[in-house]
């Protein structure tokens, strides 16, 4: 395992990390999430992702943030633990969001939660627009002076909002975001925009999430067949919902290409997904779900496969191939 500066911070995490999210309280229990993270630990993963809202769809409670901290009792000095805040946690009015009132919360509980003191990269979920953003940069600068949180980074945000923030913080003498969570992955490229430029010049570190897009960029799903039952298509309507926009005929027909592309050279579509990723210099962790340990083990070991500049122009082409057709 290869590791990358985590942002602008000093701190180092492997290139693949594990996410909670998905099936983590559903078909991920509390035995099966120990044996995931020591496989994880086993490969040289050393980054943890969690959140508050993970496992909550299953019986009310963060479950994913449970899981975490029982697995990582005793060896909590060994992962860089993410979690984040924001979403719902209790049906009062003031229970959600990026306020100091509902962060203070939120983060009180997540440790509870997790069974540790502090956690290395404390995330805002999602832009707050109902909250200054003076408040909530500085409720996190707070936490880190309180010794709660090492490093803060922002989920779902646009550039400019993240701008935004650190100019803040850099005026008033608060941390900053050293990262972003974004969708991003071979079929989603929106980040390519505006986010991932940003991120390049002002060192901030991308945490690509979906990298296999549910599952789609793993060759999970057969075209006019049902998800498997052990999926999170089979799972979850907002699964469904996600792949419905990616799994289309011309989305079928790239993943065939690539596949084949990837077989060539003994390599699986899920390896080419993480690899296409780690291509690109400002991604710090990619961040990927697992459900059993021996895909743990298989995500870790895409880390070492390093495509070329050729390679990722024929990836180009043969996503493009569909366009080049058509324009004919």
């Amino acid at each position: 395992m290869q590791y990358r500066q985590l942002g602008r911070s000093g701190v180092r995490v492997s290139e693949v990390g594990l996410g909670t999210g998905g099936q983590w309280g559903g078909l991920v229990d509390q035995e099966a999430a120990i044996r995931i993270i020591w496989a994880a630990l086993d490969q040289g993963v050393n980054y943890v992702d969690t959140a508050d809202i993970y496992g909550t769809w299953y019986r009310g409670t963060s479950l994913s943030e449970e899981y975490v901290g029982n697995a990582l009792e005793g060896i909590r000095h060994r992962v860089i633990l993410g979690t984040k805040g924001y979403n719902p946690t209790g049906e009062d009015v003031n229970d959600w969001g990026a306020s100091r009132h509902h962060l203070m919360r939120a983060l009180e509980a997540s440790l509870r939660r997790l069974r540790t003191d502090y956690v290395d990269l404390y995330q805002i979920h999602k832009f707050d627009e109902t909250t200054p953003m003076e408040e909530t940069m500085r409720t996190l600068d707070d936490m880190i002076s309180a010794g709660k949180v090492r490093y803060i980074g922002a989920s779902n945000y646009a550039a400019w909002q993240i701008c935004r923030c650190n100019d803040l913080a850099e005026r008033y003498g608060w941390a900053s975001f050293i990262t972003t969570q974004a969708h991003h992955n071979l079929l989603e490229r929106e980040a390519e925009a505006e986010l991932i430029p940003f991120c390049r010049e002002m060192r901030v570190g991308l945490l690509p999430y979906f990298p296999l897009a549910a599952g789609l960029l793993a060759g999970r799903y057969e075209p006019s067949e049902p998800p498997p039952p052990d999926s999170r298509a089979a799972a979850f309507e907002r699964t469904r919902r996600y792949l419905a926009r990616y799994a289309t005929p011309e989305g079928y027909a790239a993943l065939q290409r690539l596949s084949a592309w990837a077989d060539e050279r003994g390599h699986t579509l899920a390896e080419l997904a993480i690899a296409w990723l780690l291509a690109e210099p400002i991604v710090a962790c990619v961040i990927v779900g697992a459900s059993k340990p021996e895909q743990m083990t298989e995500n870790a070991q895409a880390a070492e496969w390093r495509l070329s500049p050729d390679d990722l122009a024929e990836i180009e082409r043969l996503l493009k191939a569909n366009e080049d057709e058509e324009g004919e």
